[in-house]
């Protein structure tokens, strides 16, 4: 659901400069995600702080499953959905 409320929005935003440039302000701000998904709401895109930390910890965990016997090493950090949705849109 995320991923496709996420291109939703990708798609929107790449049409519309001044949402585009919204969206890559959030970055600076104090709470950066919370600020995101404080747009998104508004917008009446149901993207929350909780689903983009849960996607990047499910993708994480994906990749050390994917690896016969289970990943031998830590991956560091994981997936941010967030960042590459900002990184798409630059």
């Amino acid at each position: 659901m995320i991923e496709h409320e996420m291109n939703r929005l990708l798609e929107r935003a790449k049409e519309d400069e001044n949402l585009r440039n919204r969206l890559l302000k959030t970055h600076s701000e104090s709470d950066p995600v919370q600020s995101f998904c404080d747009i998104c709401a508004q917008l009446g895109y149901d993207i929350t702080v909780g689903e983009l930390f849960a996607y990047g910890m499910t993708m994480n965990d994906s990749k050390l499953r994917a690896t016969n016997g289970g990943g031998s090493f830590e991956i560091d950090g994981w997936d941010d959905l967030y960042e590459n949705f900002l990184d798409a849109l630059r």
